[in-house]
């Protein structure tokens, strides 16, 4: 799959450059070599970016796997986890750290949550018959890590408040309501695949939870300013990953482990998973800057733009269309355009605000995917980015729906 996809990624960039240049743009070509070697910059930069973080979060799950708290908290979730991954043995340690990294993903931990994810991949690696090509157990992990819904927003809300915005955070229910769209599109789609019973008592049970979970958490959120819910969000993300620190450290003191050595031993598995990333990131950031140099992108909006236009539909969503499908092939690209639009056409306009909710309702699919399979180098992905782009195009439908409800 993905060799197919990054050959499609090149086919459609050559397209683009060679009718371009048939057109008279003669800098095209340049803009295409600088995004090729920026890319291979780029690559080196993630990776080596995440040495530290990385080592850290691999350091501290060592300990967490040696005092018995990973396996602790992943009986909280464990039984519908098996019910997603039943190909994992009933109480593995694989459990623990895919909730570890969803939890940090709803809490918007970002520098938590890649090398809980990274550690994830590498627990479900263990069960996987087959090295090279992705287990049902981590195609439903990646599926649901690219989509899980994220809490409270908060850099969106930064973003806007930057922007001058009158509301920073009046599109909090308009993201959330969309990003549960794309959750339940992209564990529905995987479900399908791989042949998973959702009609159950275990989905039901959660299910209920999650959603007076939600309706408690929205009620309440009504109820504060937009700077006391991003003051709330930041104090709780701190507070979770500080408690999450000394719990693991303090946990290992008492089961009497040597915390010292185990934290250094698990240091230098992410130090090592650092560097190995590099191949991988460069492949993928290589197509997906091709893809946007080549100008291919603008050329697919003009073409939306001209159908929207043909029907006689409203074509504002469009304008902000760049930032929805940039974000399933880079979250900097994708940032870098939400933050253009809200400029260009005013933070509070429907496509300053469209621009907004696709930041937070969808993820960077692409880069997920070369970065998690390339950890333990998996090269055939199966139906993974395909069920991947569903919910990323679930997201970006439902973004637009929920827009024009909220905003008209």
């Amino acid at each position: 799959m993905l060799n197919k996809i990054w050959t499609y990624f090149f086919v459609i960039a050559l397209a683009a450059i060679v009718w371009r240049l048939a057109h008279g743009d003669t800098q095209v070509a340049g803009v295409a070599i600088k995004a090729v070697f920026d890319s291979a910059e780029l690559a080196a930069t993630i990776a080596l970016g995440l040495i530290g973080v990385l080592s850290l979060w691999m350091g501290l799950m060592r300990l967490g796997e040696q005092s018995g708290m990973i396996g602790l908290i992943s009986r909280i979730f464990e039984p519908l986890l098996g019910k997603l991954m039943p190909e994992l043995p009933k109480g593995d340690r694989a459990f623990g750290s895919v909730t570890m990294n969803l939890t940090a993903n709803m809490f918007g931990l970002d520098n938590a949550a890649t090398p809980l994810g990274l550690k994830a991949m590498e627990d479900l690696q263990r069960h996987n018959p087959s090295k090279d090509t992705a287990s049902n157990a981590q195609i439903m992990f990646l599926v649901l890590n690219t989509s899980s819904v994220t809490l409270v927003p908060v850099t969106i809300f930064l973003y806007r408040a930057q922007q001058g915005a009158a509301a920073p955070a009046d599109v909090f229910l308009p993201i959330l309501l969309a990003t549960s769209a794309s959750t339940l599109a992209g564990l529905i789609s995987v479900a399908v695949m791989q042949r998973l019973p959702l009609l159950n008592l275990t989905f039901a049970a959660y299910a209920g939870v999650c959603l007076t979970l939600f309706g408690a958490m929205i009620a309440y959120l009504t109820t504060l300013t937009a700077d006391a819910i991003g003051a709330m969000s930041t104090l709780i993300g701190n507070l979770v990953l500080l408690s999450l620190v000394f719990l693991l450290v303090l946990a290992a003191v008492v089961r009497k482990v040597p915390v010292y050595d185990e934290f250094v031993e698990g240091a230098k598995e992410g130090f090592s998973q650092s560097v190995k990333l590099i191949p991988y990131l460069l492949a993928m950031l290589l197509a997906i800057a091709l893809l946007r140099g080549s100008g291919a992108l603008d050329l697919f909006l003009d073409a939306v733009r001209w159908c929207v236009n043909s029907v006689g539909l409203d074509n504002r969503f469009v304008d902000a269309l760049p930032t929805g499908l940039m974000q399933p092939l880079s979250g900097s690209g994708a940032r870098a355009l939400a933050l253009e639009t809200m400029s260009h056409y005013g933070v509070d306009s429907f496509p300053g605000r469209l621009s907004a909710i696709f930041q937070g309702s969808t993820e960077t699919t692409f880069y997920v995917f070369a970065v998690y399979f390339g950890a333990v180098g998996i090269r055939n992905g199966r139906h993974a980015i395909g069920c991947g782009l569903i919910a990323d195009l679930t997201g970006i439908i439902a973004a637009i729906f929920v827009a024009y409800w909220f905003y008209g």
